[in-house]
């Protein structure tokens, strides 16, 4: 996708080109869905989050500089959205982080980072993408959107920093607490899985 597309389209919707502003729509509403719906994990809340979000971007889009890429601010927007719906609904669960942190490795990081990415390019892996997700709604909001953003939207740090309006080395601190936290996480559930198998096929043995 091409930033300067999404230029020359923000500045024909501005002066009221509507085929402009529903190209704008289409071209991003499918990462804008996949985002909420991470957050949420509702498609119903997502579906709200994405309407409510190009309600924003259609009412404010006079308001946007163009200093920053135009799907920066539409993730900025998503985000702030979503998770002032999770604040509402009281849906944040507390995550106690600390014995995942003791666990680290440079090594362990890179595999739940590219577990999740292949996870989420498998989609026919079902029980893989429950998991995952199951883990990431978990994590508190803070985490879990740096690390949607981060490794699975595939934004830099400086961009979700933007984003959210931190300091990259905050998203630095949250992106690796939370990859932690879903190594361990993912570790322990396919380990009672696999252990709860071997029970199972030694019970019906013999």
């Amino acid at each position: 996708m091409d930033p300067s597309d999404d230029t020359t389209l923000v500045q024909q919707a501005k002066a009221g080109d509507e085929a402009a502003f529903a190209e704008l729509v289409e071209r991003h509403q499918g990462r804008v869905y996949h985002h909420a719906l991470r957050l949420m994990g509702s498609a119903e809340d997502a579906e709200e989050v994405l309407q409510d979000t190009f309600l924003q971007v259609f009412r404010n889009l006079d308001r946007f500089e163009e200093r920053s890429r135009f799907s920066t601010w539409i993730y900025r927007i998503a985000t702030n959205e979503a998770l002032m719906r999770l604040r509402k609904a009281r849906r944040k669960r507390e995550v106690f982080l600390e014995d995942a942190f003791a666990r680290d490795g440079e090594h362990a990081v890179e595999q739940i980072r590219d577990f999740a990415r292949s996870a989420l390019d498998d989609v026919a892996d079902t029980e893989i993408r429950a998991a995952l997700d199951a883990a990431l709604a978990e994590l508190p909001e803070e985490y879990r959107v740096v690390f949607t953003m981060r490794d699975i939207d595939g934004l830099t740090n400086a961009e979700v920093a933007e984003v959210l309006e931190i300091s990259v080395p905050a998203v630095k601190s949250r992106l690796h607490r939370s990859r932690l936290y879903l190594r361990d996480r993912l570790s322990r559930t396919f380990r009672d899985s696999s252990g709860a198998d071997v029970r199972s096929e030694g019970r019906h043995s013999g």
